[in-house]
């Protein structure tokens, strides 16, 4: 069994633009300079230009794809969704390791920093050995790990303040190297030429993965449509012209040789450039703070968004569920964390600046060129679903140029990083092909747009794609819990279902927050309500084990209660819905206005409990698909309840007894429904209903299919027999589509 919790809405623009700069703000320019200046001199201002036009091709695409799908797990997520599991097995391993390869870095380079202060002795084992910046790594990296695994909270302001100090420490930065600034300094040393810009672009384009996380967290981001794309293309035009004009200044400010294959080149520079002012060790240490700010922040970031790529992965059965169990005390997914967490350590000892940095970019220009590739898909397709606020300038010229950029910047890495990229997508292929493609259920637009124009492409693409495609059929049961006292029969309701489909049951409970209070603030104050959260899941886990089912829970803030449970059977694409009876059924699943706007993403029980009691179960049938979902429960209790079926009929006008009995049995046989009791009666359907109830100790009910304009008029006979009854209801609803005209007055 495995739990998670849904995210709120809570990202204002100001906070989701600071994740994208806080993630990127710190290797560029406390890390990087050393060993990119040693390669491409003061030219090195070029290569952060070249790195950030290739990072924004990309982020044009994110931004877009953002605003149609605002989900956690931000690109692997739509990778998945438009190219289908196997590519998105490929995006979510390769989100996942480099992000793990650029924490590694980023501790690397905190280490490195504080050595500057405080170095430890080498340590020599034999095979391996450890510098004093690694030695340092290691401890931060563990830290950090430990902070992520037992949970912090505020750490989202936090993340905002350490932003605006780095700002703040940078601006200053920069004016103490315009006044020192000599622009006759600014050429390349030795040999250095244009040539030699990519490879140095290849190794500083780490610094450019900040913008995906605002991806990663773009489920939380409000008015997504908005905000989403002017944090992603914010980030990183600020970023970039930040870099650029730090480098300038940098580099026309202090001798070239001065940051040359130097670790902590930002702070010997800031020494060098407050020196004729007598503050030489004031602004070392100053930036030796924003440093340590920056190196940690990165890496604290990284961490976070990795347990929510796994969290994607996890919801689309890429990777076990049983990573993003959530930890009884510290409510985290520990097992991700701790698992990436050992990849982080295990890469810091045996990892360098650069092979770490272009380890991490090579992995994310992989995931660039798939996500520019996932617009021209969805811009094809065209699935209904697909509603972008914001779209791609010059489309398909700007996905076109991503797709290239990134792929031909892979070419200029070292030769084992470049061995690297292609054993990753052999390996993330393969884990697809053996593991993932037996338990991922979710078929790609690509896949889909091929199968469904199978005469339009040749014989060599449709294969391909079939043989690619997922085999996992798993039956989704969803099940909001708000109630004590019927949790348990909803959880056996559904358990039953999911058992006979060898399915899973999703338990959330919607916690409603007034609109009078943000969702932020009441995800502030969620602690308050754990304990009744907490109990109301612990006894639905409880609940399923005893149907020998898979459990997976969720709490939803919502300022909608009834209305969150349909989204929420939408984002977790449910097969079926089991919830409790509310005011707002009007003898139909939906209220009034979501029947008349939306179809229902899945179908519908109702129970309207009056103590569960399956033992003797009264089925009125008329045909109709809302019967043969009752048809389908009906089956489901005589396996499960040994349960005591009797079909009704009640005879239309004109229909004589001996054409309703054939009916029912006829109706019995299709549905598979053997050693059921029969009865056809004469009477109104309302009375032949009430009166059969009697002597039965649960009815089910299909919904009605009357117009909403009719049942405005007049209560339909569904509303008058559970008010008449004396036992439970469950009334069922099959998902289908419906025109206006069938919404407003009914089927024919």
């Amino acid at each position: 069994m495995s739990a998670d919790e849904e995210l709120a809405k809570d990202l204002g623009p100001l906070a989701a633009l600071t994740i994208g700069i806080g993630t990127m703000i710190g290797a560029g320019i406390f890390v990087l300079p050393g060993p990119a200046v040693a390669d491409a001199g003061s030219l090195v201002g070029a290569a952060f230009v070249i790195g950030g036009a290739v990072a924004l091709l990309t982020a044009f695409s994110v931004a877009e794809l953002g605003t149609a799908m605002p989900k956690s797990g931000g690109m692997y997520y739509y990778v998945n969704h438009a190219l289908g599991p196997l590519f998105g097995s490929i995006a979510g391993w390769g989100n996942w390791l480099g992000l793990a390869f650029a924490s590694a870095f980023y501790m690397i380079g905190f280490g490195a920093y504080v050595s500057a202060f405080l170095a430890l002795p080498a340590v020599d084992l034999g095979l391996v050995s450890f510098s004093s910046a690694q030695l340092w790594g290691l401890i931060g990296g563990s830290f950090f790990v430990g902070v992520n695994y037992v949970g912090a909270k505020e750490t989202g302001r936090l993340q905002n303040v350490i932003v605006i100090i780095l700002l703040v420490i940078l601006t200053a930065f920069t004016l103490a190297g315009i006044v020192n600034a000599e622009p006759s300094s600014l050429t390349p040393i030795e040999d250095a030429w244009v040539g030699e810009l990519l490879p140095v672009t290849a190794i500083v384009f780490v610094s450019y993965l900040g913008f995906g996380q605002i991806a990663s967290v773009g489920e939380e981001i409000k008015n997504p449509g908005r905000n989403l794309p002017l944090a992603i293309l914010g980030s990183v035009l600020v970023v970039t012209i930040m870099y650029a004009l730090l480098m300038a200044v940098m580099l026309a400010a202090v001798p070239v040789e001065l940051v040359a294959d130097n670790k902590t080149a930002a702070v010997d520079a800031a020494k060098n450039m407050m020196e004729p002012f007598g503050l030489a060790a004031v602004g070392g240490a100053v930036v030796l703070f924003g440093a340590l700010l920056a190196t940690a922040s990165s890496a604290n970031a990284s961490i976070l968004a990795s347990s929510r790529i796994n969290f994607a992965m996890g919801r689309d059965r890429i990777v076990s569920t049983q990573l993003n169990e959530i930890h009884d005390r510290f409510a985290t997914p520990y097992r991700s964390i701790a698992l990436t967490g050992a990849l982080i350590l295990v890469f810091i000892a045996i990892g360098g600046v650069e092979p770490l940095a272009t380890a991490g970019s090579v992995l994310h220009l992989i995931i660039f060129a798939l996500i520019n590739v996932s617009v021209i898909v969805m811009r094809t397709a065209d699935p209904p679903e697909y509603e972008p606020s914001f779209h791609v300038p010059f489309y398909p010229i700007i996905p076109l140029m991503g797709i290239v950029c990134s792929l031909a910047l892979i070419g200029f890495m070292a030769p084992t990083i470049i061995a690297l990229s292609v054993g990753f997508v052999v390996f993330a292929g393969l884990w697809y092909l053996l593991y993932a493609r037996s338990h991922a259920t979710k078929q790609g637009v690509l896949g889909q747009f091929i199968q469904e124009r199978s005469d339009a492409f040749p014989d060599a693409a449709v294969d391909a794609a079939d043989s690619v495609q997922p085999e996992g059929d798993e039956f989704r049961v969803f099940v909001p819990v708000s109630n004590p006292r019927t949790e348990t029969d909803l959880i056996s309701i559904a358990s039953a279902m999911a058992r006979s489909r060898g399915g899973t049951v999703d338990a959330a409970h919607v916690v409603q927050v007034p609109d009078q209070t943000t969702l932020q603030a009441g995800a502030d104050h969620v602690a308050d309500l754990s304990a009744e959260s907490d109990r109301l899941l612990q006894q639905a886990r409880e609940d399923a084990e005893t149907f020998d089912v898979d459990l997976e829970t969720h709490t939803i803030l919502s300022h909608r209660a009834f209305e969150e449970v349909f989204d929420a059977a939408r984002r977790h694409e449910a097969d079926l819905v089991v919830m409790g009876w509310s005011p707002d059924h009007p003898g139909r699943a939906e209220s009034r206005m979501e029947e008349l706007t939306h179809d229902l993403p899945c179908d519908f029980l109702i129970l309207r409990d009056r103590g569960w009691d399956p033992s003797r179960v009264l089925l009125p049938t008329a045909g109709g698909p809302d019967s043969d979902l009752s048809a389908d429960l009906a089956r489901v209790l005589q396996t499960e309840y040994d349960s005591e079926i009797t079909l009704l009929h009640a005879l239309n006008d004109g229909e004589t007894e001996a054409e309703g009995q054939a009916f029912i049995d006829d109706w019995a046989t299709e549905h598979e429904l053997g050693g059921v009791t029969t009865m056809v009666a004469g009477e109104p359907p309302r009375d032949a209903i009430v009166g059969a109830a009697a002597d039965h100790t649960l009815l089910l009910l299909g919904a009605t299919e009357r117009g909403l304009l009719s049942r405005l008029v007049t209560d339909s006979i569904h509303v008058d027999v559970v008010d008449d009854v004396d036992c439970s209801v469950l009334l069922a609803e099959r998902a289908h589509s419906r025109t206006l005209r069938e919404r407003l007055f009914g089927r024919d």
